[in-house]
């Protein structure tokens, strides 16, 4: 666990490793000093990304130990903007990825992402 990602706000770890397999749970745009969630989709996706990096970096790994991706958008015409921001954190090969659009996410955000990294 690190503190430079927000904390779960629920009954789950930030982040968990089995046999050299990190699992990150979900994670939204909080920010983790403030708490605070943005309105934006651009600003909510950046804070994720950081959060997820935070926790990777935290079991010295990075984003080239990303295997698999699961991304869970509010509204999928927010699709190009993800890729966008993606491909600054992702490079060939990419990991392998799904998107889907959902009703509601907690803490009603406009976007989600767990990952599962390996060393």
């Amino acid at each position: 666990m690190t503190h430079r990602a927000p904390s779960a706000i629920g009954p789950y770890s930030q982040a968990v490793i089995r046999n050299n397999t990190m699992f990150i749970s979900g994670q939204l745009g909080i920010d983790p000093v403030s708490g605070a969630m943005p309105g934006g989709f651009i600003e909510q996706a950046t804070l994720v990304f950081g959060n997820i990096k935070a926790i990777l970096e935290a079991a010295g790994m990075g984003f080239p130990n990303v295997a698999k991706v699961t991304v869970f958008l509010k509204d999928m015409d927010d699709f190009s903007s993800l890729n966008e921001i993606y491909s600054r954190y992702f490079s060939l090969p990419y990991p392998a990825r799904e998107a889907v659009q959902v009703a509601r996410l907690p803490r009603d955000g406009l976007i989600e992402i767990s990952v599962i990294a390996m060393k």
